[in-house]
């Protein structure tokens, strides 16, 4: 049997055995490609035959989706309380594997492995990882949700969404390895502090585009720092030396730049210093004052 065909017979199987329900997502083609070890082509064929035959349907924003049986349109869907209780552990285990040992070692194999199902059942609460990450994030910005009645004035409820942010990115240093300025999620937790920021600016003298700069600047600022904790826990698995440890073995490289007369206000500072810890929350306070009393001559 050619691997589209078994493809096909497997979504099949799994929709005559109530794993796959009328209505919910099957994967995607890159997510078949990867799962089955086949040509993107070759998965987008199974998916095409699946459509022709009726067996799936292509949904606007949603993706493809099981087909309703004949009889069946109009009805009410069973109740899946179940189900959303079950991808709600997928999403919480996948989480905690991030958390622990960062997102590039969170596999669907490893997640199925933890709260012990079959890899392939996974598929039944969400698309894949990608679906997965999505999910993550959602749940992440949930745990530090935004207040229901915001700060009066624009300069209070920007520093509110950064901070939560911040939290966000603290708590959970992968956050920064998802999230794209020029690939936005489309994660309705996000898109709440965009709507956040949009609302606290809609009646300042700053037009479309300006707004969106500022919006883009804030969460930039938040990201751009919080990327280095992640950095950090990165470098310390492929060193095996803390941060301390291995500014100790550049000490004295560092030095000897520091004593030549090309760096030599380079090398007052290091004298003036003394023992300088970087502290990335320190570091967060000092500049989000002064970024919001740059905006303030713009929006004011």
């Amino acid at each position: 049997m050619p691997p589209y065909a078994r493809i096909v017979g497997d979504i099949k199987q799994r929709i005559a055995d109530g794993r796959l329900r009328p209505g919910e997502r099957v994967p995607s083609t890159r997510q078949l490609a990867r799962d089955w070890g086949v040509a993107l082509a070759t998965a987008a064929k199974a998916l095409t035959l699946l459509a022709q035959e009726g067996v799936v349907v292509a949904e606007p924003r949603v993706g493809t989706v099981v087909a309703e049986r004949r009889g069946e349109r109009g009805t009410r869907r069973p109740d899946i309380s179940g189900h959303d209780r079950t991808r709600e552990r997928i999403v919480r285990a996948a989480i905690e594997i991030a958390d622990a040992e960062g997102l590039s070692e969170l596999t669907m194999r490893g997640v199925a492995d933890r709260l012990g199902m079959a890899t392939m059942s996974l598929y039944r609460h969400v698309g894949g990882k990608d679906d997965l990450v999505l999910l993550m994030v959602d749940a992440v910005i949930d745990e530090f949700p935004l207040p229901e009645t915001p700060p009066d004035g624009w300069r209070a409820r920007l520093e509110t969404t950064a901070r939560l942010q911040w939290a966000a990115y603290r708590a959970h240093p992968w956050m920064t390895r998802v999230t794209s300025l020029n690939r936005p999620l489309p994660s309705a937790s996000l898109l709440k502090h965009t709507e956040f920021v949009m609302a606290a600016l809609e009646d300042t003298r700053l037009d479309a585009t300006a707004k969106m700069h500022v919006h883009i600047l804030v969460y930039s600022y938040v990201q751009g720092i919080a990327a280095n904790i992640e950095l950090e826990r990165r470098a310390q698995a492929v060193t095996g030396l803390t941060a301390d440890e291995w500014m100790g073995e550049q000490e004295e490289r560092m030095q000897a730049i520091a004593g030549s007369r090309e760096y030599s206000a380079f090398g007052k500072l290091i004298d003036e210093l003394g023992d300088f810890d970087l502290d990335l929350d320190r570091l967060f306070e000092f500049g989000l004052s002064p970024l919001l009393d740059g905006l303030t001559t713009m929006i004011e």
